[in-house]
């Protein structure tokens, strides 16, 4: 089996202000033998997170990819946007621990990072241990179990709003 069959297809998204750190993170993947599919955006000019959000976060729950990973300027309004995608559990980190616990507790399927607040060899760390480490399951499954309760409530609550 090929290293690529093992590894985690990634999709990656920016805005302008965390292009940069983007970049760094896409050529370490794809170096190191990740399928990455890089949605933008391709240069520092001022453009809208939330497109690149939701982009990546409908990416993943349409299963055209395992795990995503957003950057904007401080990760906070991207990862917003991609958690209004239902299904999607962005979770923001700035250091390697928040990284491993969105993964194992949280079953994050989006890490969200702040091209203006992290490094980019910091970065690559916190992106390679959220797309090593598995969900621990047990005990925490039954609040992941809680929070599709309340998206699915929500949402039925919109859909009686709207109508």
């Amino acid at each position: 089996m090929s290293d690529s069959l093992t590894k985690p297809r990634v999709v990656i998204g920016s805005d302008h202000a965390g292009f940069s750190v983007k970049e760094i993170i896409r050529k370490h993947l794809e170096s190191t033998g990740y399928a990455v599919c890089d949605l933008g955006t391709s240069s520092e000019e001022s453009v809208d997170y939330p497109d690149y959000g939701k982009a990546v976060g409908e990416h993943v729950v349409s299963k055209h990819a395992d795990l995503g990973i957003a950057v904007c300027g401080t990760g906070i309004g991207i990862s917003i946007a991609a958690n209004k995608v239902p299904g999607v559990r962005a979770a923001l980190a700035h250091d390697v621990n928040a990284a491993c616990l969105a993964r194992e507790h949280n079953d994050a399927n989006v890490l969200a990072l702040g091209g203006r607040i992290v490094t980019g060899e910091a970065a690559i760390e916190m992106v390679q241990v959220f797309l090593t480490t598995a969900y621990l399951g047990g005990r925490h499954q039954r609040r992941l179990d809680k929070i599709a309760q309340i998206e699915k409530e929500e949402r039925g609550a919109a859909a009686r709003r709207a109508s």
